[in-house]
């Protein structure tokens, strides 16, 4: 299996409240690509659901990296960065507390800086243990609460 079932776990356990719209979770991957070259960004769960086949993620076939098309994309060896609206989230790039991203449905902002003291309202940080697959995982959750 490519991918820990620490992490394919933590996806699928998160996959229907995504799919639904109940949550809108973040997803930050720090590894290196098929080039070596060591990448980092945040990946829209809710919106790649919709726009990819996810069982090869989870039954470890393929691993889920951050692409070019992404909330944020980052290969640190040439500091080529890119950000992208989706679905879900507006990127606030130039802020002074790093990269911020607002809920389009709640308009709730999701700090995803790890030294913030919690990731903002109706949010939580949670560090996921890869079993060293991955140089890093995070999984930020916003529940996002629907209007009646």
């Amino acid at each position: 299996a490519v991918v820990s079932t620490q992490s394919t776990g933590a996806l699928a356990k998160r996959e229907e409240a995504n799919k639904t719209g109940k949550m809108t979770s973040i997803i930050f991957i720090r590894d290196k690509n098929a080039r070596g070259q060591e990448i980092s960004g945040y990946i829209d769960y809710a919106h790649r659901l919709k726009t990819e086949d996810f069982e090869p993620y989870f039954n470890g076939k393929k691993r889920l990296l951050p692409k070019l098309s992404d909330l944020s994309f980052y290969i640190w060896e040439s500091q080529k960065s890119t950000s992208n609206a989706s679905p879900n989230y507006q990127v606030i790039a130039d802020n002074a507390s790093g990269l911020l991203f607002k809920n389009k449905r709640d308009r709730k902002i999701v700090n995803v800086d790890p030294k913030a003291s919690r990731p903002g309202d109706n949010s939580t940080r949670v560090p996921i243990a890869s079993g060293g697959l991955y140089t890093q995982v995070v999984i930020y959750d916003h529940i996002t609460r629907r209007k009646t």
